[in-house]
């Protein structure tokens, strides 16, 4: 099956390679860097890191979603998001907006961003207005309830199917309004409304959400909950080695798009992993 995803102002044939995302947060209350890079500078020196160690999408995220995390305001988001994309936006690789809110959405593309990536799904009224006519890529993410309460019992009747059917009528919604299926990406939402078993039973039917619904799937599990518990409970900041490991399996699984803090680890791990199961 050929993949090509229309990015903004690039395109991929997902068929070569995978490409990595890495993750620049700009809040003061990043589940992972603790705001770190919540300065405009520090997120241009990040930037410019990630890059010359071969990422392909800068993800850019003004609000934090882990577990039990407020919701911002729109003025705050806005504030934090939008001189990102202004200094970052010439750097030469796809700046991807991390954000559910029509309204971000809507500055971000006329700002350049390349890509929407949508924890939501593009549910919020006008979330698919804001996006329908523009060339950036979309990411479809399932979650279950929302980042302040996700966490508190998530319950699936077959949490593949049920993943698999939600993905679809977004899609749907997207493709009915006009959105052209090669700006399309899905994304599981590991951690989002979802147990350790869970997640596992998502990653090993990765392949079973790319075949069904004919597009690329991005995964992002890097340093989650699921990582320290598979790695007998280490701490956020012990969890590299467990993330580029998952970062390998997903794209084992038949991930195109692999969303990571540790851009250079993942990049090297990647090329090395494909040049010796690759026949030539």
């Amino acid at each position: 099956m050929r993949q090509y995803f229309q990015c903004g102002r690039f395109g991929y044939d997902l068929n070569q390679r995978a490409l990595v995302m890495g993750i620049l947060n700009v809040t003061p209350d990043s589940f992972s860097d603790g705001g770190r890079y919540q300065s405009l500078e520090f997120a241009v020196e990040r930037a410019e890191r990630m890059i010359r160690d071969g990422v392909d999408i800068i993800d850019i995220g003004g609000e934090s979603t882990r577990p039990g995390s407020p919701a911002v305001s729109l003025q705050d988001e806005l504030a934090r998001v939008m001189p990102a994309i202004y200094a970052l936006r010439e750097l030469g690789v796809p700046l991807s907006i991390d954000t559910y809110k029509p309204e971000v959405m809507r500055e971000a593309i006329i700002a350049g961003a390349d890509l929407i990536n949508d924890i939501n799904g593009f549910r919020a009224p006008g979330a698919i207005d804001a996006v329908k006519d523009a060339d950036c890529g979309l990411c479809v993410m399932h979650m279950q309830g929302t980042p302040q309460n996700m966490q508190a019992n998530p319950r699936y009747e077959d949490v593949v199917a049920d993943v698999i059917a939600f993905l679809r009528e977004r899609v749907e919604a997207l493709l009915a309004a006009g959105v052209a299926r090669e700006r399309v990406t899905i994304d599981p939402g590991f951690g989002f409304g979802k147990t350790v078993e869970h997640n596992v039973a998502l990653f090993r039917g990765m392949g079973r959400l790319r075949d069904e619904l004919g597009l690329p799937v991005l995964a992002g599990v890097s340093r989650k909950t699921m990582i320290g518990a598979l790695t007998g409970g280490k701490r956020v900041e012990e969890r590299q080695a467990g993330s580029v490991g998952a970062a390998l399996a997903a794209v084992a699984q038949g991930a195109r798009i692999v969303r990571v803090h540790d851009v250079a680890e993942t990049v090297d791990a990647l090329e090395v992993w494909q040049a010796l199961t690759t026949n030539t």
